[in-house]
């Protein structure tokens, strides 16, 4: 998903169209992590994500962080957002065994 966001409209309140822009991320995220996956067992959905007020200065944002830059970028007082999701399968990391020592 690539796509600029207005963040005014004359008939809403800006922070009912800050969570509008939220909501309509999270549905994308939530529908891309329905999709099949090509090794279910060892693989899991991650996502790169970009944020800023235009494509061309967008950063790089790590996914657990992206609704705290999406406020950010709104308390610059921009009109405009950039957001920039896309989904990749990563191999899930490898679980450390424990070994319990019967005494």
């Amino acid at each position: 998903m690539k796509k600029v966001f207005k963040l005014t409209d004359p008939k809403k309140h800006e922070d009912r169209v800050l969570e509008s822009v939220k909501h309509e991320i999270r549905k994308y995220v939530k529908r891309e992590r329905k999709k099949d996956l090509p090794e279910k067992a060892t693989m899991y959905w991650d996502f790169d994500c970009k944020v800023g007020t235009t494509a061309e200065n967008a950063e790089v944002v790590v996914f657990e962080e992206l609704i705290k830059a999406l406020d950010a970028v709104k308390t610059t007082g921009a009109t405009e957002m950039y957001v920039e999701i896309l989904a990749k399968a990563v191999p899930k990391p490898l679980k450390e065994e424990k070994i319990e020592e019967d005494a």
